[in-house]
């Protein structure tokens, strides 16, 4: 057999056409619609009855069907400084994943809950990096005698327990926005980094903003001994990258970019800096999910674009700017699995035991972990 594995989820969700002729935002596998038609009204029946007892937040990648009952749309840390501000609301519902539940928990007031209405929410990127595997990686650091150059930064994109960690070690924490910023204050501090979890944020913007060549960075991989790198390898290097990913940025190729460039002539290629090197240099802009928001905005009628991020924005998008042809980069990667998971039946049953008293899904971050991840992430907020 010769299909890519990674094509058969699509084929087997969709009506069977061939996926390399799919084309812009449609999708060869929708998602399902609601199981409950009723969904929507009982949805606006529980919100209603919380009031402003009930902050909800929904990240960009979030379905549509969800992103109708945010209170507040945004990317990650955007969401979590929103919930941060609204003290009077006792609940707030995060329709997001799981280290974004974490963050807003950390975030927030002690008398708030935050409720992740699907516990199975994760998102991979994060997985990619535990607490134990990074603990271990600075042992390598300290035996290789370079752990007191070595300032630790982590994307806002890991666990409670990795932003922990980088707290304990006089790091800061970053997002796709800030992290020339973060990197500038990193190298203030120490003459290396430690950039967890995902590789191709770091790499780029070391690479591409801050003049660092790519013989500058090693890549750390935690299922090798010593991380895969020798004592000398990590005496030169500036950047050790953590070896972690966006499963769906990831699959952004240079093959996108090309193909799209030649279907579409004038074209502006725009990615998110998770995505590869390879991807991000060919790219016309690069820029956070806000960034691309903003840019699509301003961009002139009847301009065309290819947007290298995940699908449910992309979609969205191209609905709200109807007089510009914005299109999916690639013509296979679909939706954000993990992001998916929280759907209309899973945000209603979070509405409606609130509304009944009941608290389901609860998260919550231990206090020693929520104090020093609260460092690292108040160090990204005092950032210049």
């Amino acid at each position: 057999m010769t299909t890519p594995v990674r094509d058969l989820p699509l084929l087997l969700l969709g009506s069977g056409s061939d996926p390399a002729s799919e084309r812009g935002v449609d999708c060869p596998g929708e998602l399902p619609p609601a199981s409950d038609p009723g969904l929507v009204e009982r949805a606006r029946a529980a919100k209603a009855a919380l009031g402003e007892r009930v902050f909800v937040l929904g990240h960009h990648y979030q379905r549509d069907e969800v992103i109708e009952f945010a209170d507040v749309t945004g990317d990650s840390f955007k969401l979590a400084r929103e919930a941060a501000a609204r003290p009077e609301a006792p609940y707030v519902v995060f329709c997001g994943v799981h280290f974004m539940a974490e963050s807003a928990d950390i975030l927030t007031a002690d008398h708030q809950r935050v409720v992740l209405p699907d516990l199975a929410a994760g998102c991979s990127m994060a997985d990619m990096a535990t607490f134990d595997q990074v603990e271990e990686c600075w042992e390598v650091l300290e035996d290789a005698g370079i752990a007191g150059d070595v300032v630790p930064v982590t994307y806002m994109n890991s666990s409670a327990d990795i932003k922990g960690f980088v707290g304990r070690h006089g790091g800061v924490v970053c997002t796709s926005s800030n992290a020339r910023r973060a990197l500038d204050w990193a190298y203030a501090k120490g003459s290396k980094v430690l950039f967890l979890p995902d590789q191709h944020l770091g790499r780029n913007t070391a690479v591409l903003e801050m003049g660092l060549g790519l013989d500058d960075c090693v890549v750390y991989s935690p299922h090798r001994p010593g991380g895969g790198l020798g004592e000398r390898e990590l005496r030169d290097a500036r950047m050790i990258l953590w070896r972690g990913h966006c499963s769906v940025h990831g699959r952004f190729s240079l093959d996108s970019v090309d193909d799209v460039r030649a279907r579409v002539p004038g074209v502006n290629v725009l990615v998110h800096p998770e995505c590869r090197h390879e991807v991000v240099t060919a790219a016309d802009r690069v820029g956070s999910t806000e960034y691309i928001i903003k840019t699509l905005e301003a961009a002139p009628a009847g301009s065309a674009w290819a947007v290298g991020t995940e699908l449910n924005l992309v979609r969205r998008l191209a609905n709200a700017h109807p007089d510009k042809n914005v299109m999916f980069l690639d013509k296979t990667v679909c939706y954000c699995s993990t992001m998916n998971r929280i759907d209309l039946p899973h945000l209603v049953r979070s509405l409606e035991s609130l509304a009944d008293g009941r608290v389901v899904n609860q998260i919550r971050v231990d206090e020693e972990t929520a104090h020093y991840a609260r460092l690292a992430l108040d160090q990204m907020l005092a950032l210049p």
